[in-house]
This record gives C-alpha cells, structure tokens and sequence, in this order.
C-alpha cells in the first residue's frame, strides 16, 4: 500500500474524491442498466454493463495515474498541437449522417477494435480551455487588444464551436460560458467580453435563421435542441415523459429510498444509466443519498480552488480553473435537468453516469489538475525551462 501511495503525487483528497464517486456509480450503473437489458432489448446482461462500467472506470484511472505523470508545462504547447487535429475531428464527426444505437451518429466516432463511441466535442471542450489558458497567461502583462485577440484567440475558438454546434447544442454553450468565464479570471478586459458574447448570440441567431430557411442543408439536431428548449415549458411536449418520470422517481425516493436495485421508474426512464442516473439515485437512496452526491462534487469544488490558491504560476491556476470548473458545472446541470431546472441537455453525470468518453475526458481533466498540484515547486520560469515543446509554448 505504501508503495502505491508513493506513486500516487499531487492532491490525495482529489483521488480520495474520484475513488468514492467511481465507488458510488456501481450500484446505480448496475441498477438501471435493467432498463437496457429488459425493457429495450440491447441484449446482454446487467453484470455485463456493470462490468463495462468498471472497465472504463479503471481505464479512467490509467489515464488519471498516465496524466498526472506529465509535467503540466506541457500542456501548454500540447494545446496548439491539438487545435488542428481537433476540427479535423470535429468536420470527420459531422460529416457522418447515419445513427448509432438510435443516437445522432453527427456527434460520434466509433473507435476501430473497441466498439465504443467517441463523442470529439467533449476533447474539443478540454483542448479549448487549455489553449484559453495558454494565451491568458502569455499576455499576462501585456495589455490586450481587441484585434489582436480577435485573430489568435477567438478565430481558434469559433471555428472549433461552429463545428460543434449543428451536432450538440448544449456542449458548445457550456464551452462558451466556461471559456468567457475563464476570460474574465484571467484579466481578459471585461468590455471585451461584452462584445464577444454579443458576437456569440448574434452568431446562434443567424444560425437558427439559416437552419429555418434551408433545413435540407443542417442536420436533423437543430430541430432536435431547438425543440427541446421549446418543450421545457410544455408539459405536453416530446422531453416531458423524460423529466415527469424523474420527478416520480425523486419524489418516491422520499427521505432515505426504496433501496439499492429497488428503483421502478428506471424501467420507464430513458437514459437512465446516464442523462437521467441522478433521478435514480434519487429514487433508490433518497434525498440523504442524493445530498451525499451533491455533498462530493462540492467538495470536489473546494479541492480545486485549493490547488488553485497553492499553484504558484498564473498557466497552473488558469488551467486547473479550465478544466475544473466544468467539471462541477456538468454536474449541477445533470441534477437540474433531472429535478426540471433545465431542459434536457444530454449531459452526463461526472464519474457516475456510464458511458467512455464522458469519463475519459474527466479523468483527463483531473489529471491535469493533478499534474498541476503536484508541481508546487515549479514556477513561471520553470515552465519555459528544459521543455521539449519550448518553441510552441514560448514562441508560436
């Protein structure tokens, strides 16, 4: 064991966090892949996808270990390498027009041997941030220019955006949010942000005109996240039979629960191993479960801003802030799609819900931030020094 701990660096209390939420997703995997298994007919068994589950979430921790070993200096100059990679992704991810399993193949790769869809906009997402974080700290005592940034750091950005939009709405507003989010933390000047969030809407209307006036030319999503907006105040609507079974669901599961694997809705609730796996919880361990849930991706909030507050060089505060944040932000807007705060997204529930990508890119994520807490000797100068990505990092 103490070898273990010895290989293990950065924040123990963010692996303590990831170990009890990996530990807590089994139950509720296992419980609600019944759905798949007898109700739509998927075929295997309900050990098999509790199996497949654990499979991924050990891969989770391979990439976490694999991560947190890289010295988050490279991160940076890996940032600009990935850019161009990324939209040749995202354009070979939209270009597909078929479904998978019934879903939208338009926000899919299916990896060869593995037999697991890869949705391209959650890396894109993560790539986004730390390329965010990048210039922000590079141009940290520079005074920012409209124009300049126009062309270095907001072109980038909505190129890789406009390639997710037409697939999946709801990731590109959360990348949004989070990028003029990270904006502001890190000094970007605030009347600019004004302005390229004004761009931003004024971008999203002329798309929804341009969807509107030649629908044959846009994917079958539009109308999907446009409609799904439009539904969340009718009851009646198409996404109500989705969230009225989870509010039943919440509402059973009263105080403590009806106990592990005794949950009814997840037989009616679409989804429910991932998208709607908070109203099983809910059902199965009540409101003290579903608090406890909440509890931990709170304190997991607090961790990063203790990392944070230690990490002595503005890329390492800036990243861990990047990828971070979103990481709870996906989480609280799971629980209020589940509890009819918000429409449906289509947004996992961090570590908990099942699903390969969705837990890769978070495992990705914490081990950055890993990587980051584990270098409390580095400072800015060090991170310039001896890096085999310098000309990228200091230069490009």
């Amino acid at each position: 064991m103490k070898t273990i701990l010895k290989q293990i660096q950065g924040d123990k209390a963010i692996w303590a966090i990831v170990a009890v939420l990996a530990i807590c997703s089994f139950m509720p995997v296992y419980s609600a892949s019944t759905n798949l298994v007898y109700v739509v007919g998927t075929g295997g068994s309900t050990f098999g996808y509790l199996l497949k589950h654990m499979m991924l979430l050990l891969m989770g921790f391979a990439i976490i270990y694999g991560v947190h070993k890289i010295p988050y200096r490279y991160f940076s100059g890996g940032s600009l390498l990935m850019l161009p990679v990324i939209i040749v992704l995202l354009i070979f991810t939209l270009s597909q027009g078929t479904t998978i399993g019934g879903a939208n193949a338009s926000r899919w790769i299916r990896i060869p041997f593995v037999g697991i869809g890869f949705q391209t906009s959650t890396l894109a997402g993560l790539v986004l941030m730390v390329y965010v974080a990048r210039y922000l700290a590079k141009n940290k005592e520079k005074v920012i220019s409209l124009k300049e940034s126009l062309l270095t750091l907001w072109l980038p950005i909505a190129v890789v955006l406009m390639l997710i939009l037409p697939a999946n709405f709801s990731t590109t507003a959360i990348i949004f949010v989070m990028i003029l989010m990270l904006c502001f933390v890190g000094g970007y000047p605030t009347k600019y942000l004004g302005l390229i969030l004004g761009i931003g809407v004024v971008a999203l209307v002329f798309f929804i005109l341009t969807a509107k006036i030649f629908p044959d030319a846009m994917p079958n999503r539009v109308q999907t996240w446009q409609s799904r907006i439009e539904n969340f105040s009718d009851d009646n609507g198409k996404d109500a039979y989705q969230v009225e079974k989870a509010k039943i669901a919440i509402a059973t599961g009263g105080l403590v629960g009806v106990g592990p694997g005794k949950s009814v809705q997840k037989n009616f609730l679409p989804q429910s191993t991932s998208d709607f796996i908070f109203a099983i919880i809910a059902e199965e361990y009540g409101l003290i479960g579903s608090v406890f849930i909440l509890f931990i991706y709170f304190l997991l909030l607090f961790r990063i801003f203790i990392v944070v507050k230690k990490t002595k060089t503005i890329f390492g505060s800036l990243l861990v802030i990047g990828v971070g944040i979103p990481i709870i932000f996906q989480a609280c807007i799971n629980m209020a799609v589940a509890t009819n705060l918000f429409p449906v997204t289509g947004q996992t529930l961090p570590l908990i819900s099942s699903g390969g990508t969705s837990i890769w890119m978070t495992c990705f994520a914490l081990g950055m931030i890993l990587s980051v807490s584990a270098s409390k000797e580095e400072t800015e100068e060090d991170i310039l020094e001896d890096n085999p990505l310098d000309i990228l990092h200091e230069t490009i």
